[in-house]
């Protein structure tokens, strides 16, 4: 299927002159984007001023996620792909430079972020953890960034993004403070998340917590028995009273891990659902990026207080 969609490219490529300027004076620009928070952010921030379309919705796995023959379509008549970055869509980074080749503007948000504001991972195929969003500090980057590049493709409408993201970089400042509000309640030695896989490192810098997972960076890679035992000793050893399972991952390993903590005598719960790597379904809280975040937020702490 890969070998497919980069040949459909190839062909394309060859079909089609080599792309200029894209001159959108007398109409909307079109813009694709990947996962549902860079879908959010350009929607904050752009409006009815854009044509949008997000490939990946609620529950997507970005990790997992393979380009169709209709998402080449869509990339090759947009005029801007922007996408998460740091190899988080994974399976779509052949496509990505085989459009960059063929001069198709193709902007990773995370660029907006330096690489000492990163948490560096050896583990990982581009040697840094690519969950950056739930810092809310370097979201704000990010939406500058975004706004910036927008601005530089749409002239005529570059007021209303500066405008969009100046007033959508207060209400993250307001998220962040109901936020540590939110945690006053949790003690430090509680601060222990407990999850499906490593998306919540960011998380855990910003509001001090320990952060343990049953899988790595990517859900690519499966959690075995071996993780199981440790984490589930962990568990019992700390006295944590709740694991979270995520919307974007499958539940049994995280079930498995449940089974292996009563399996040695003792009982965990699983706290809720918490969003990683996909918002929730359009139209709810949960489906923006700030209404995910104090989901999540009211999720975890009232599950360990």
């Amino acid at each position: 299927m890969k070998n497919y969609i980069i040949a459909l490219i190839v062909l394309m490529a060859f079909s089609c002159k080599k792309e200029v300027k894209v001159d959108i004076e007398n109409r909307k620009l079109k813009v694709v984007t990947t996962t549902s928070q860079v879908t959010d952010l350009v929607k904050e921030l752009a409006g009815d001023n854009v044509i949008l379309e997000g490939l990946m919705g609620a529950g997507v796995d970005p990790h997992l996620y393979k380009a169709s023959e209709g998402d080449v379509t869509k990339f090759y008549n947009a005029d801007a792909i922007f996408y998460s970055g740091l190899h988080l869509e994974g399976k779509l980074e052949d496509v990505f430079e085989k459009m960059r080749h063929q001069g198709k503007t193709t902007i990773a948000v995370s660029d907006a972020i330096s690489k000492s504001d990163l948490i560096s991972s050896v583990d990982f195929a581009s040697s840094y953890d690519p969950h950056f969003w739930f810092s809310v500090t370097q979201w704000k980057k990010v939406t500058q960034y975004v706004a910036d590049e927008l601005s530089k493709l749409d002239v005529k409408n570059a007021t209303v993004y500066a405008d969009n993201a100046k007033k959508y970089i207060e209400k993250l400042t307001v998220l962040e403070k109901r936020n540590m509000a939110q945690l006053e309640v949790l003690p430090i030695e509680k601060r222990i998340l407990v999850t499906a896989h490593d998306a919540f490192a960011y998380f855990g810098k910003a509001y001090d917590f320990q952060v343990v997972s049953l899988q790595g960076l990517s859900t690519a890679t499966e959690a075995g028995v071996q993780d199981v035992q440790r984490i589930s000793s962990f568990i019992i050893e700390h006295n944590i009273k709740a694991v979270f399972i995520e919307s974007s991952v499958p539940v049994r390993t995280v079930e498995a891990l449940q089974a292996a903590v009563k399996s040695k005598g003792h009982q965990v719960e699983i706290g809720g659902t918490l969003y990683s790597d996909a918002l929730g379904n359009p139209g709810t809280k949960e489906g923006t990026y700030i209404g995910m975040y104090a989901y999540n937020m009211k999720t975890i702490v009232n599950a360990l207080k």
